[in-house]
């Protein structure tokens, strides 16, 4: 059993995927046909036998709550824990104010009645697998007063635009954070996942809440950087995080490759989701399959290349799929050639006959849309 408050956090006004964002928030995006975006945050936690979660959510919660339930498929037993969705009250004319600070200061009644010692905080916009507890150990051990996980990468120059990065000393003590404008390689992306006691985290909020009502915690962890022994905890694993429409068309085709999945999904370390029961996707004899990752309940007359293809599809005869991502419901109609696109679920294309995108610049196909 994990001493620590699960805390699942919502992006900040750097994530913004056209399009998908307006129908639910980033933690109920589809991924890679069955998942949602939220399941890895909490699998991560509840392999590290984090038993109280809390998900904060800025907007439209339905999807969320629809999706997570009361977090049985999730392992989480609500005799010795629970799973709470939290949000704050701010109305949409207020957005600005929206941060996650205000969200906590809001519900920090819950977050004081938590018996745990500590909180582990992660966003709902990262993809990785993470053991907590071993994080948790480590910040225990060094006696840090806030541990916070990154990862050196060297593609910074094109991924992980308006992620924040960790300016470390030697000893991997944090001097600043700053946005990576994609001027340099080589960057410590922090992860945005803190580990620090309950009685700080909740210290800091009413600090920053007395500071600036536009501030996010990231903000005062930063102004704090010299007055507290704040310390980076790296991570070597597999990280994507879904900033726009691009990263996410990216992280779902590069997942395609076992030998990259395998860094994220493990057998020891299950990646949960909510089940269904839906009957095994169906392959006509004229189906043709190539290198993709196909869920349940399909039913599939077409070609399919290098593609992630949600549950209950139908691509029909004729139909080609490319390079693309079609999330749940969606229907590709007789002698339809799509590439390069991310279809959102329950879309229907039929009459044009032919939708591509670009390398680098995936087109969208609008839910429930006709066309």
């Amino acid at each position: 059993m994990c001493n620590a408050l699960g805390i699942v956090n919502f992006p900040g006004s750097n994530v913004k995927v056209k399009g998908m964002h307006d129908y639910r928030p980033i933690a109920a995006f589809s991924f890679l046909g069955r998942y949602r975006m939220v399941d890895f945050p909490l699998s991560n936690m509840t392999n590290s036998e984090i038993e109280e979660i809390q998900i904060y959510l800025k907007n439209r919660p339905r999807s969320v709550f629809s999706h997570v339930g009361t977090g049985r498929h999730y392992n989480i037993n609500s005799k010795r824990g629970g799973l709470s969705i939290l949000y704050g009250e701010n109305s949409p004319e207020s957005e600005f104010y929206n941060t996650d600070i205000a969200s906590f200061y809001a519900n920090l009644r819950t977050i004081n009645k938590s018996t745990k010692d500590y909180v582990v905080i992660a966003p709902s916009y990262m993809l990785y697998s993470m053991n907590y507890q071993a994080v948790l150990d480590k910040h225990i051990e060094t006696g840090a007063d806030v541990t916070v996980v990154y990862k050196t990468v060297d593609d910074a120059k094109a991924k992980f635009i308006d992620c924040d990065t960790l300016i470390l000393n030697k000893q991997k003590g944090l001097l600043s954070i700053e946005k990576n404008r994609g001027k340099n390689k080589t960057r410590n992306i922090s992860m945005e996942t803190y580990v620090l006691s309950k009685a700080l985290f909740v210290q800091l909020i009413e600090q920053a809440v007395k500071t600036s009502s536009l501030y996010w915690f990231t903000d005062i962890l930063n102004e704090n950087c010299s007055e507290l022994d704040i310390r980076g905890y790296q991570y070597r694993g597999y990280l994507a995080a879904i900033t726009d429409l691009n990263a996410y068309y990216e992280a779902n085709m590069e997942l395609i490759d076992p030998e990259i999945a395998e860094d994220l999904f493990k057998d020891e370390w299950p990646i949960y989701t909510r089940t269904n029961d839906s009957a095994p996707t169906k392959y006509t004899k004229d189906a043709k399959i190539r290198s993709s990752v196909i869920s349940n309940g399909c039913f599939i007359e077409g070609e399919i290349e290098n593609s992630v293809i949600g549950r209950g599809c139908i691509v029909k005869k004729g139909a080609v799929v490319k390079n693309s991502v079609l999330c749940p419901n969606t229907v590709v109609g007789e002698d339809v050639y799509i590439n390069n696109v991310v279809v959102d679920k329950e879309a229907l294309i039929s009459r044009v006959k032919n939708v591509q995108g670009q390398p680098g610049a995936p087109a969208y196909v609008r839910r429930g849309d006709r066309i």
